[in-house]
């Protein structure tokens, strides 16, 4: 029940906070792909809750570096909504299906574009405690810190593709398969997909969120 409010940024502070302690503490071997201690997370989620900004430098948080990237993925997967929406899941899925690295740019550019728009994302709305909306802010803040992350593979053995495995089923999922409970071979395409749009957003973070896309359209064109 994650219920930090920012007033004045659509960027949530969970992000904020756990982000800046992993690009300064969490270089390390399996970030985002090992877990924390449950206890230590719990106690983590907790701080969030009552609207404080935890102080990750504190010795159990340094000694257990992981509870904070495990905080973080929960926070998104908790939300109502997906970062990249239920409403999105079959265009985003569509976007990453064609062949050039080009058109994949442009469609997926063109599927982020219809996210919930800035009017939105500068407001966080609440039912039963959860945040309703996530800006387009949020994605580009989030892919960033992903692919600067990445840069430190060697150190942590997460290059991009791996990072878009563990944070996929967080970000982008389809309602229709999660309430028909399905399994086997759509649930095997689910995740595939997810982990596609993920590592394809995370690679060409700086083209999707730049005007550099513009020239690449009108090239197109």
């Amino acid at each position: 029940m994650f219920v930090m409010r920012l007033p004045f940024s659509s960027v949530p502070q969970v992000l904020k906070s756990c982000t800046e302690f992993i690009e300064r503490h969490g270089v390390v071997d399996g970030i985002y792909r090992l877990s924390g201690i449950a206890s230590n997370i719990q106690k983590l989620r907790h701080e969030f809750d009552s609207e404080q900004i935890p102080e990750l430098t504190k010795d159990l948080y340094l000694q257990d570096i992981h509870c904070v990237g495990s905080l973080c993925k929960l926070y998104f997967r908790e939300l109502p909504n997906p970062l990249l929406t239920y409403q999105l899941y079959e265009k985003f899925s569509d976007s990453v299906s064609v062949a050039s690295d080009e058109d994949r740019l442009i469609k997926v550019h063109d599927v982020i574009q219809q996210l919930p728009p800035p009017h939105y994302r500068n407001t966080i709305a609440e039912r039963k405690g959860r945040l309703l909306e996530l800006a387009h802010g949020t994605l580009e803040f989030l892919m960033r810190h992903l692919a600067r992350l990445a840069t430190f593979s060697y150190i942590t053995n997460m290059h991009s593709k791996n990072l878009a495995i563990v944070w996929a089923p967080n970000l982008l999922r389809s309602r229709q398969i999660e309430s028909a409970c399905f399994s086997g071979t759509a649930a095997f395409m689910e995740v595939r997909i997810q982990s596609v749009v993920v590592e394809f957003i995370l690679n060409h973070v700086d083209m999707l969120f730049s005007s550099k896309i513009s020239s690449v359209m009108r090239e197109g064109a």
